[in-house]
């Protein structure tokens, strides 16, 4: 293998023997004839690529686009049916936190334990237990049973001794966002540092955030095949492109644009909210609405810092003077962020008759954090001098802000600094 490189896969299958019912696997090994009561499932299929030294590698793929048996596969807890795997350096994986803990042993057994596991001397994990118990932070219960600790310890210690194992090459798996807030903090400084100090990172997650944060380039799988690699940037747009398109197999980069006008429901290239408060006296209807981002795909990703649309569909059943179309941003918990609607905005849409239907769009720049967030779409007005919902979908949809840099609060002021 080539020194330059710390991972090289060379097409890489695995594939599974799914059976209707269990006897049929029995069936199968008895049967004289070799009849086949089995369907044969690709978790992965010939999937080829290299990391070199130092390079941090997100993969990107939607449930089951096999990354996660990828991750097994180079860590060694499954062999690939074909093709095979070269690694070049010491591995720490943060895939399943806590594998391999005994709950019965105290914090400090399992770190010696999990040490010998990845291969360690005692003599090198006593260097490395005061800088474990340091980042663990839970005081005197290492010295009890993991199975007295909490949850959230019992990943603190986990974490702990999955990172500062000081591998060359690092695998991390939907493990980074562990523990409160300020653990979270710390998982986070940590891997700042592995980046800085050239280790090489596969990095396997969700959040797009993290990806273009961290990632020099990126691997995107979908349904056990190996879509594309490349530039950042352009492999999160790809990804978002499978995400609009989860139905259809994507075997190239080059997708058409969603346009707006070539789709029956917008919404259903949306991630809905199944449990979507809906209420209001009927007088009008929120029939559709959209996420827009600038290059005119509708999906639930948007890139912090760019200009994207909300569009919302209504119909009217009834006449109406001045209805005000809303929308409104909130966190997970449920606090409003942000929002406005068609009379902040001093844009009235005017008297309207029953059965009309009219589309209004809120275009603006992006300045929240990246994270998850919902969208709330309303339809409301004033009759003699109240307040009147006629249609309201609360937490209607999810969606989800890229951000390669987050400051304190809700939103970044774009300041610009100077030093003198």
């Amino acid at each position: 293998m080539d020194n330059e490189y710390a991972l090289k896969i060379n097409n890489v299958s695995k594939v599974y023997r799914l059976y209707s019912k269990p006897i049929d696997r029995l069936k199968e090994s008895l049967n004289p004839m070799k009849k086949v009561y089995h369907k044969q499932y690709y978790a992965l299929n010939n999937v080829s690529f290299d990391i070199k030294k130092g390079e941090c590698v997100g993969v990107l793929g939607t449930n089951g686009a096999g990354k996660s048996t990828i991750l097994k596969i180079i860590t060694g807890v499954l062999n690939p049916t074909e093709g095979n795997v070269e690694v070049n350096g010491k591995i720490s994986a943060l895939l399943e936190l806590g594998a391999g803990f005994n709950s019965e042993y105290t914090g400090i057994e399992n770190i010696y334990l999990n040490g010998t596991l990845l291969g360690y001397t005692r003599e090198e994990i006593d260097s490395r237990v005061n800088d474990i118990l340091e980042f663990a932070d839970i005081g005197d219960f290492v010295y009890q049973p993991v199975k007295t600790y909490s949850s959230g310890m019992f990943v603190r210690l986990a974490f702990a001794v999955a990172i500062n194992i000081d591998p060359e090459i690092l695998i991390v798996d939907e493990a980074l966002s562990v523990g409160d807030v300020f653990f979270q903090t710390k998982c986070y400084k940590k891997f700042d540092d592995f980046k800085k100090s050239g280790k090489t990172i596969l990095l396997v997650t969700h959040s797009l955030s993290s990806v273009s944060k961290y990632c020099d380039r990126v691997i995107v799988l979908d349904k056990g095949k190996k879509v594309d690699e490349g530039e950042t940037s352009e492999m999160i747009d790809l990804y978002k492109k499978i995400l609009v398109n989860q139905q259809e197999d994507v075997t190239q980069k080059e997708n058409k644009n969603v346009q707006t006008n070539e789709i029956e429901q917008w919404k259903s290239l949306l991630s809905l909210n199944p449990k979507t408060d809906s209420y209001g006296n009927g007088k009008a209807e929120i029939i559709d609405f959209a996420v827009i981002d600038n290059k005119n795909r509708i999906g639930s990703y948007v890139k912090k810092g760019e200009y994207f649309t909300i569009k919302i569909k209504i119909r009217f059943n009834e006449e109406i003077d001045d209805p005000i179309a809303a929308f409104t941003i909130l966190n997970p918990q449920g606090t409003d962020i942000t929002g406005t609607n068609t009379m902040y905005e001093h844009c009235p849409i005017g008297k309207v008759k029953k059965g009309d239907i009219k589309t209004v769009s809120f275009r603006q720049k992006l300045d929240i954090q990246g994270g998850e967030y919902l969208i709330s779409f309303g339809c409301t007005g004033f009759e003699e001098g109240e307040l009147v919902v006629y249609h309201r979908l609360y937490r209607a949809v999810d969606i989800s802000i890229i951000s390669e840099k987050n400051t304190v609060g809700f939103y970044d002021m774009n300041s610009d600094v100077t030093i003198d």
